[in-house]
């Protein structure tokens, strides 16, 4: 299968040469002229159902021309109104109403979220179905700092590429396009996986602004905790001895957790902040309360390595100062399972839309060097063959998601023009494995093989909100 994957990326390399092209791996291969590239049949008296890659770019390339305003004025609106996690009621009603606008069959409020929704387009009986994913939650404060006024527009004109190629081509297919709430502090696909949505889709593909491009880029697992800690109160001057301090029991928490790094892998992370550390310096807190974040590449080594031992540590706090810990568990995303034929082959047609000389993306080497947050898409890579593609944008001081320049960005005319070239990209994928017979195998091959060799421990997993 291995040996079948780098030649089928060989020949895609080729045909985005504008060169050649090749129709799966037992045709010949066939010089074409200077005007465009045709695939050609493997037997003469074979029917020819593949479409040239000219027919394919040309109908991309007019859906988004024809599309323009409305992405911009979505994104926009989106951008603006800066809508927190399962409170998206404008952000979702405008996708919903323009996909409903533009023929595709739409549920909303499903998996018992009332900003979530799926829209539907299928041609004929049968064939595969491809997906994407619109976010479009905001951060507190910040607003939409982390792009997700993009990522909608992305996944939608996407959908809106492979509908139209669908129409024009009368090949059998489904496109969905998920609308999926809470990204940032929730878990949208989640809730969505657990509705069994995502069982009616063969893949799923979707693109991050970033301030890096790549589709190889590591995105960790990770899971929230409160921990809250219980002591008695008493006057720290007069009769200190009669008091239980929780602000002890916290601050050595916080003091065992950094101690618990020196001994950890450079790729885990731990963070936290304390929310509640009393009410008076002269009174003996009984009660404080801070949230912890633990992260590590893969959701095994979450659950069975670091998670343990940083439970130890708020245990052990509370034992050495005599205090109660109540410890809450607020969900958990899963990491990334980035399946490399997609990824390879978005790299290549993206490289090819940015252009040969402006191509930004870096090296497999280089992207799983970046120290990166954590999705929700690492759920859905669980359930089907998934990428989470992240594209760069320019930002002031080249600052990445989660600051005030990168949402000051997000409305920029050079982020918009990034996000096309990712979504076109998305498209040629999707359309590729809606055509392409032998690609879309290698995908799922891929895919369950990691499944079956995947040692990623199974459990429920909570649908309380996580954070990104």
């Amino acid at each position: 299968m291995a040996n079948n994957m780098y030649l089928y990326l060989i020949f895609i390399a080729l045909l985005l040469s504008d060169c050649y092209f090749i129709n799966g791996l037992t045709g010949s291969l066939k010089k074409g002229s200077n005007s465009g590239v045709q695939r050609i049949k493997c037997n003469e008296d074979e029917e020819d159902i593949n479409t040239s890659i000219d027919q394919i770019r040309s109908v991309i390339n007019d859906t988004f021309k024809f599309y323009d305003n409305n992405l911009r004025n979505i994104s926009k609106m989106i951008h603006n109104y800066r809508e927190t996690a399962y409170e998206e009621y404008k952000s979702s009603k405008l996708l919903v109403d323009f996909l409903e606008q533009e023929g595709f069959t739409v549920e909303y409020g499903i998996a018992n979220r009332s900003t979530a929704f799926v829209a539907t387009y299928g041609n004929g009986d049968g064939g595969r179905t491809v997906s994407f994913n619109s976010e479009y939650d905001a951060l507190p404060v910040i607003g939409h700092a982390c792009g997700h006024n993009l990522i909608a527009i992305a996944s939608l004109g996407a959908a809106l590429a492979v509908k139209e190629f669908l129409n024009e081509t009368k090949l059998n297919g489904t496109v969905k396009l998920f609308g999926t709430p809470a990204e940032e502090n929730g878990s949208g696909k989640l809730d969505l996986i657990n509705g069994g949505y995502y069982k009616s889709v063969d893949m799923n593909i979707m693109a991050h602004p970033s301030r890096y491009s790549g589709a190889f880029i590591p995105y960790r697992a990770i899971t929230k905790f409160e921990v809250e800690y219980f002591g008695k109160s008493a006057h720290a001057a007069i009769s200190p001895w009669n008091g239980r301090n929780a602000l002890d029991a916290l601050i050595l928490a916080f003091n065992s957790v950094s101690a618990l790094r020196q001994q950890l892998h450079s790729s885990y992370r731990l963070h936290g902040i304390i929310v509640n550390g009393g009410t008076a310096a002269n009174v003996i807190p009984d009660y404080t309360k801070g949230i912890f974040m633990i992260r590590t590449p893969t959701v095994n080594e979450l659950l069975n390595e670091l998670k343990p031992r940083v439970i130890a540590c708020f245990i052990a706090a509370a034992n050495a100062t005599g205090c109660q810990v109540k410890i809450t568990e607020k969900g958990l995303n899963k990491d990334v399972k980035i399946n490399s034929i997609l990824g390879n082959l978005y790299e290549l047609y993206f490289s090819k839309v940015q252009g040969v000389n402006s191509s930004n993306i870096l090296s497999k080497y280089e992207q799983r060097e970046i120290s990166s947050g954590s999705t929700d898409q690492g759920h859905v890579s669980y359930v089907v063959p998934a990428i989470h593609a992240e594209y760069s944008i320019p930002t002031e001081n080249q600052q990445g998601p989660h600051t005030k320049e990168f949402e000051k960005a997000a409305t920029t005319e050079q982020a918009f023009q990034e996000t096309i070239k990712a979504s076109k990209s998305l498209a040629f994928v999707a359309i590729d494995f809606l055509e392409d017979d032998l690609f879309a195998k290698n995908v799922i091959d891929e895919f369950k093989l990691s499944s079956s060799s995947s040692s990623s421990t199974t459990t429920t997993i909570p649908t309380t909100p996580s954070s990104s």
